[in-house]
């Protein structure tokens, strides 16, 4: 098997990251309550640039290599 690296490998693992990223950012402590962690960025567009990237990863495991011939 050809193990150079493509395109798909190369984009799939920031994009998985990226995905973590709009996940974080401040949460709530005991003094004080932040209504952001409901926000639309980390409720449903973070988990759906995650996913995007997880199955960008597999994607890029599970499929044939082109033949140079």
């Amino acid at each position: 098997r050809d193990v150079a690296v493509t395109g798909v490998q190369t984009c799939a693992l920031p994009i998985f990251i990226i995905g973590f990223l709009l996940m974080s950012g401040s949460g709530s402590d005991e003094h004080t309550f932040d209504t952001d962690i409901f926000s639309t960025r980390r409720i449903v567009v973070a988990p759906v640039v995650t996913l995007f990237g997880f199955l960008s990863i597999i994607y890029a495991v599970i499929r044939k290599p082109k033949d140079n011939k």
